[in-house]
Formats: C-alpha cells, structure tokens, sequence
C-alpha cells in the first residue's frame, strides 16, 4: 500500500511540475500553444489574459503583457504569470520570455524566428524550466498560414529534457473572425504516458477592430492531464505611437 501510495504521490507531483512547465512554454500566440514567426511593431505593447478549466477541475489564470523594444535588433520581452490548480493543488508562476524575428514571413515562403525564457515559482524563487523554441511560418495567402514550432525544454523538478514540437493552422474567414488549429506537444521520458502525448486546440477569434480581440478554445490534453479544456481569452493591444493599423502594415492576418 506504502510503495503504491508513493509511486501515486509521485505521479501527482511529476504532473503538476510538468503543468508549470508546460504553462512556461505557453502564451506562444496568447492563449494558443503554437508561435508564428512575427513579432509586433517596437514600441508596440499588448496585454494577452485567459482563464482555462478541465473537466479534471484543473484551471488556470493567465497574464501575459508583453512589449518590443529594440536594444540592438527588434525583441519581444513578455512576463507570463499563472495561478493554476493542478490535482488539487495551487501554485502561482512567472515565466520571463524574449522573442526575435529572424526572416520576415511574406505569401509564399518560410519567416523564421526564435525565443526564450524559464519559468520560476513565484512563492519560493525556484527555477522550474527553461526552454527555447524556433517557430517558422508559411503565409499561403493573406488569411492562411500555417505554423511550425520546434525546441528544447529542461524540467528542473525532475531534472529531463524534451524535445517540444507544434504544428498550426489559422485561417481568416471573414473581417472579424480567425479559427485556429493547432497540436503540440514533448517527446522524451516520463513516468506519466499522457505527459508525451499529443495536445490538441481549436479555437475562434473574434477581433472587431485593430485593439480587442477575445478567443474561445477548446483543448485536449492541452497540460499533460489527459482531461478536456475550455478557454475563454483576450488581448489588448497598444500600438506603437504613429504606427498604421497591423492589417494594414502586413497586409494579412
């Protein structure tokens, strides 16, 4: 019963630490797990938040603002903090990130970004993860693009390393309303067979004008839990001072 009891507290723990991990890498296209290639405008600033509740009762509360500054190329710094409950148990975490375009995207070939970050436990100081991603887009036209994502990240609760991946679809249907699908996840060990499964969301977008847009998500084993996800998003944006509307500067979604 002991042995049994410890290995069933050793589950839990690796699950919650792997939510956090996961949760770190997250907020790649606001409540979306899989990045694109572009970066905002410098100078430009946004506020992304979303609340996600499994059928587990698991759930999560996200910030994530972000900023581009340009130091000595164009970088997006975000700050990622969640208040999740996993298994039963809260935790509240921050993950620092920095994003740089690469290649431009543009209709008909590849752009090419990178970024970076860890995630810390917000009570304690304790660093959980680190990770590092390369997202690659390719506009098949103004509304389509499809998404890729490759990259490493280090657990530090258990000490493991994954390589994460991610594939995703958007597609701009009409002025206001962009659907979304996407799925990713981590290839390496672990104890817990959902953990290297893959993670699937599709989601709606409505964005009425160039500041708000508001995001309903539905997911699949979207932290590793193997339970069913709903997320309601949003996302304001604050553009950079005399900069055009991003539809009209970019010329697609």
């Amino acid at each position: 019963m002991g042995f049994k009891a410890g290995r069933t507290g050793l589950a839990a723990a690796c699950a919650a630490m792997t939510w956090l991990a996961a949760q770190a890498a997250h907020a790649a296209n606001g409540a979306y797990a899989v990045d694109a290639a572009d970066i905002s405008e410098v100078g430009s600033c946004k506020v992304e938040s979303w609340m996600s509740a499994a059928t587990n009762t698991d759930f999560s509360a996200v910030a994530n603002p972000s900023c581009v500054v340009d130091p000595f190329r164009p970088i997006e710094l975000s700050l990622n903090t969640n208040r999740a409950r996993s298994d039963g148990d809260w935790s509240t975490t921050a993950a620092p990130k920095a994003k740089t375009n690469f290649v431009p995207t543009a209709i008909g070939r590849w752009g090419f970004s990178a970024y970076a970050g860890g995630s810390f436990d917000a009570a304690t100081g304790e660093n959980l993860s680190a990770f590092a991603v390369i997202p690659a887009t390719f506009r098949l036209s103004e509304t389509m693009r499809i998404n890729l994502n490759g990259g490493w990240l280090w657990d530090r609760t258990v000490d493991r390393h994954y390589l994460t991946y991610g594939i995703g679809f958007d597609w701009k249907f009409t002025d206001t309303l962009q659907w979304t699908i996407e799925a990713y996840g981590q290839a390496g060990a672990s104890e817990i067979a959902s953990v290297v499964q893959p993670r699937f969301q599709s989601g709606v977008r409505y964005r009425p004008n160039e500041i708000f847009s508001i995001d309903l998500i539905y997911g699949r084993n979207i932290t590793g839990e193997n339970s069913n996800w709903i997320t309601l998003g949003t996302t304001i944006r604050f553009p950079a001072p005399g900069a055009q509307p991003e539809h009209r500067r970019t010329g697609h979604l």
